[in-house]
């Protein structure tokens, strides 16, 4: 055993003998699945705490911290990696709203906390809770009795992951700018000089970040004839001049850098440079913006029977608690405050009234069916191909899974099936998205899966899988996969490390590939 893992444990026994702890996660216990940690790995499921005894025989055990559900049950112990979607849905009484804000550096945490929390009050909601994750960020809960029981015809308890999870969006999606502009005022210079971010260039039609080409110009020293070429890759083969009847050779006479935008390509100029005459205001440089990989919103976490870490719980890799916070005191907090021998303890579980989220909820669901038919849209422009003098795009129904090869895959598509070893979950909602979009059926796409995990270290659980697909499966609408731009979704789990993909999803990519094959 290594010397932080024995001061961990060491630590737990201690921390967690203080009645006032074990209250605290007792109380917030009520109705919630919970499992303890163990260093390392996460004890059996499903689990419940009731009594402080209960706390101390899993720390005897050697737990060094507690995770619980997102979703009340009427009776934990019946949950089961073998009941279907419907059975879970018997069993689940509400669900609380838990926004899981996480950075790479902390003060940029608090400034995403003080953003939502601004948001949620103009939407009306004066009860939340605010807690420190334990290491680098919050955790912002809104009580289920928030929403309406309720809305729109659907049973509020039965709208678990659908309905967190549009309202994590549109209010990250609400945010995002503002929180760009604050993190360009926060980071240091030498900070912003080592992420090489001062400057972002950005397309004016859709705000996308540019990407980056070369402009070669060759010129003949015989006839003076100028030609560009972009991306032009520079070899020893001579090629001769372009002009009938000179015998010149063309040289390298300048390189430039261009921008483009993969989202808004001109069809009759497909990559075209900033300094173009025919496109000067297509991109601008924007100051102050840093990537978004600052600060993300943990949209995996709104799953079904996913867990978080609770209130006061220890945290492994730190040796913090996860101590609950003020708004008042967001600015000066600091992880020393959350010392776990000298905690105070505060109630994370906001005392919130029916409707008090109702508005919230109607404006982000209302923006969610707006993103996907924005989506659907865009989409199925890129889907469509010229036949004589009309445009047509693939219906749903031509896009047969049987002319699908596996040779049709994308590079991420390819990599994500060779299994993984961390960022499984998403890897997992990857897959099935995509195989979904392009018709595959059920039986296909389990076996399919199945195949998938076996090469995954170690493997999702079983149950795990199965409610997933289940889930997907019942969609009346489609889902299609994250755009590759998603990084939570690509780079952070190494399937695009260097090169981003031509296309903007990996569906558009397997549809070029089915169009090139129907035009050979």
């Amino acid at each position: 055993m290594e010397e932080k893992e024995k001061r961990i444990r060491a630590l737990t026994k201690l921390y967690y003998s203080n009645p006032k702890i074990q209250e605290a996660l007792v109380k917030f216990a009520t109705d919630r699945e919970v499992v303890p940690r163990y260093f390392e790995f996460f004890g059996k499921r499903p689990d419940i705490i009731q009594y402080s005894n209960d706390i101390m025989s899993a720390v005897n055990k050697g737990a060094t911290s507690f995770h619980a559900s997102e979703e009340i049950w009427s009776d934990v112990l019946q949950l089961s990696s073998e009941i279907t979607q419907e059975q879970m849905s018997e069993l689940r009484k509400s669900w609380d709203l838990v926004i899981d804000i996480d950075s790479r550096y902390f003060d940029l945490s608090k400034e995403a906390a003080k953003l939502v929390i601004d948001l949620i009050e103009e939407y009306g909601i004066k009860n939340y809770g605010i807690k420190f994750s334990g290491s680098k960020g919050l955790h912002i809960i809104i009580s289920g009795k928030a929403f309406p029981s309720k809305f729109e015809n659907k049973l509020m308890k039965d709208c678990f992951p659908e309905w967190p999870r549009s309202v994590i969006e549109f209010i990250f999606n609400e945010i995002k700018q503002d929180f760009r502009n604050r993190v360009g005022r926060i980071m240091s210079f030498s900070e912003m000089e080592k992420t090489k971010n001062i400057i972002r260039v950005a397309c004016k039609t859709c705000n996308s970040s540019a990407l980056i080409g070369n402009l070669t110009v060759l010129r003949c020293p015989v006839c003076n004839l100028e030609i560009e070429r972009k991306d032009f890759k520079n070899s020893k083969r001579r090629l001769r001049c372009l002009n009938a009847g000179c015998a010149g050779v063309l040289e390298v006479s300048s390189n430039l850098d261009y921008y483009y935008c993969s989202n808004c390509k001109d069809p009759s100029n497909e990559k075209f440079p900033i300094s173009s005459d025919k496109y000067p205001e297509t991109f601008e440089e924007v100051r102050g913006e840093l990537a978004d990989e600052y600060s993300e919103f943990d949209l995996v976490l709104v799953a079904p029977r996913h867990l978080f870490r609770m209130p006061y719980s220890l945290h492994e890799k730190t040796s913090l608690a996860s101590v609950v916070i003020k708004k008042e005191n967001i600015d000066s907090f600091t992880p020393r405050d959350a010392d776990p021998m000298k905690v105070k303890i505060l109630d994370f579980y906001p005392q919130n009234y029916e409707g008090e989220a109702k508005k919230l909820l109607s404006v982000a669901l209302e923006w969610k069916r707006m993103q996907e038919k924005s989506e659907e849209e865009k989409m199925n422009k890129k889907y469509s191909r010229t036949e004589g003098n009309e445009k047509r795009k693939f219906s749903d129904e031509e896009i047969n899974y049987k002319n699908i090869s596996e040779e049709m895959f994308p590079l991420p598509i390819v990599k994500l099936l060779k299994g993984l070893k961390d960022g499984k979950k998403r890897g997992l909602f990857i897959l099935l998205t995509f195989f979904r979009s392009l018709n595959f059926p059920i039986d296909i796409v389990n076996s399919r899966i199945r195949e998938w995990n076996k090469l995954n270290d170690p493997p999702l659980k079983e149950g795990y899988i199965k409610s997933q697909i289940e889930w997907l499966f019942r969609q009346k609408k489609k889902i299609m996969p994250p755009n590759y731009d998603n990084k939570s979704f690509y780079s952070d789990i190494g399937l695009i490390l260097e090169k981003k993909p031509n296309a903007k999803n990996p569906i558009v990519e397997v549809l070029w590939a089915l169009r090139r094959k129907e035009r050979n």
